[in-house]
């Protein structure tokens, strides 16, 4: 997928579930238990064993999929993931370096922030979202608003601490998009691997989404 489908993917859809396990296999299965579920979209983090190589064969195996590399920390780390084939890349703080190379290599990136400084610069970098971390522990959807406030154009990723109870009040709040974690990926849905838990999970934060979209 190309940066823009990437954009355009994510904004429509709202969330970004975000895979942190501890086995290839466990991440082969999560990411495939998300797509099952009617999210064409994963975030896989580098603390992953051998996580370049699983990004290949999720980016070989299902090419119209969104798939992410997430917890990318420099550019060579970056840079094995986009050969890998990777559609975006993410971090928990901001690498203007990284952006710079998101930005010649024409892939979507999303660093985190969390200061209206951090937000201000990752946006005239000309980052595709802002993913604001740690949201949920620094105030929450009230956080989200306050910075909406003053950059009512740029758009928010909410991450940190998402769940079922304050997803919608996020959406509410101006995030255009959720990163959530195991909240919508359970351990010990992976360890069983009990693909309908996280099915219905999906489907469950897919309404919520929408319900609040709407205005519910």
């Amino acid at each position: 997928m190309n940066r823009a489908e990437v954009r355009t993917r994510i904004a429509e859809v709202g969330i970004i579930p975000a895979l942190r396990v501890d086995s290839p296999q466990h991440a082969i299965f999560g990411a495939e238990a998300v797509f099952g579920g009617g999210i064409p979209i994963v975030e896989l983090t580098m603390t992953i064993p051998n996580c370049v190589e699983v990004i290949r064969e999720l980016a070989a195996t299902h090419p119209d999929a969104a798939i992410g590399a997430g917890t990318v920390l420099d550019v060579d780390t970056a840079k094995k993931c986009l050969d890998a084939g990777a559609s975006f890349l993410t971090s928990t703080g901001l690498d203007l370096e990284m952006v710079a190379f998101a930005e010649r290599h024409e892939i979507a990136v999303i660093p985190g922030a969390l200061t209206p400084t951090e937000v201000m610069t990752a946006h005239k970098a000309g980052v595709d979202f802002v993913k604001i971390f740690p949201c949920a522990q620094v105030g929450g959807p009230s956080y989200i608003r306050a910075l909406k406030a003053p950059f009512p154009g740029v758009p928010m990723i909410a991450s940190g601490g998402v769940n079922q109870q304050s997803a919608g009040d996020f959406i509410h709040a101006g995030s255009a998009a959720l990163g959530i974690g195991e909240d919508l990926i359970p351990r010990e849905a992976i360890a069983e691997e009990d693909l309908e838990w996280v099915r219905e999970l999906c489907r469950r934060f897919r309404n919520i989404v929408t319900r609040a979209r709407n205005g519910r």
